[in-house]
């Protein structure tokens, strides 16, 4: 991939002119909910489950927690099963100005032992960089019409394209780590589902927004333990607190107003 120095520092130049506008804008607290995968997308399938399905699920509820949260405006990129380009996600959050952008998934590995929940954000890995997920979450692109004009030769399965991919979030990367540390503590503290802790990989749909993001792999769909507590009401909702706490926890941080936190406990 390349790109000129003064595209790169115009490009930089432009992203911090758009953040700037964004986190002005203290009234209200615009969170973007991406459920992941969807209609012809269904993600991983497992045990008779679809990603598509326990994403769609969990991103409602953590919705709905917010929902009650005043000053907080959503945004969701899907509400039912549908199919949504990776762009038009993007697109969704830049759009509406949204301080944060949050893309709920499930993991999936050909073992059935891996196990456990983890949240990336976007960037280059400093070492032993693992593309598996990246390939993934990004995979989707190949269903989508006329993808090699929409996404100008980026090809998730081939690393010599990812470089340069961090210039847009480098400056958000900060708060993306901050919010992630909240999602995976809280997991840690409340859910049965263990916590693998922070990842940092090139995925597109967070290299796309120009605000904060994470992408939230809730657990292992792949993994029997793990299945159960995703399809299940309790363990959906217990994911839920988790994720809609920690949103909460860092606007009051940074945005103020002292709205109380929803109950993170297992009832």
């Amino acid at each position: 991939m390349n790109i000129s120095k003064k595209t790169k520092i115009a490009f930089a130049f432009l992203t911090m002119m758009l953040m700037f506008k964004t986190y002005g804008q203290s009234n209200n607290f615009t969170v973007t909910l991406d459920a992941g995968h969807g209609g012809k997308d269904t993600g991983a399938k497992y045990y008779g489950n679809n990603e598509k399905d326990l994403t769609l699920a969990v991103t409602l509820k953590v919705g709905k927690l917010l929902e009650q949260t005043p000053n907080i405006n959503l945004i969701y990129t899907r509400k039912t099963d549908e199919f949504i380009e990776l762009r038009e996600r993007a697109k969704m959050a830049n759009r509406a100005n949204s301080n944060l952008f949050i893309s709920i998934h499930c993991n999936a590995n050909r073992s059935p032992t891996g196990n456990g929940s983890e949240t990336y954000v976007m960037g280059m890995s400093r070492a032993n960089m693992n593309l598996e997920v990246s390939k993934a979450e990004n995979s989707v692109i190949f269903l989508e019409d006329n993808y090699q004009k929409a996404y100008k030769g980026f090809d998730p399965n081939n690393p010599g394209t990812l470089i340069g991919l961090q210039i847009v979030q480098e400056s958000n990367l900060t708060s993306s780590i901050d919010l992630a540390n909240r999602i995976q503590n809280n997991f840690s503290n409340a859910i049965t589902i263990k916590s693998r802790g922070i990842k940092q990989e090139p995925l597109w749909v967070l290299d796309a927004t120009v605000m904060p993001g994470v992408l939230v792999e809730i657990g292992f769909i792949s993994n029997p333990f793990d299945v159960e507590i995703l399809k299940s009401e309790e363990g959906q909702d217990n994911i839920a607190k988790a994720i809609a706490n920690a949103i909460i926890s860092y606007k009051n941080e940074y945005f103020g107003d002292g709205v109380a936190e929803t109950s993170g406990e297992k009832q």
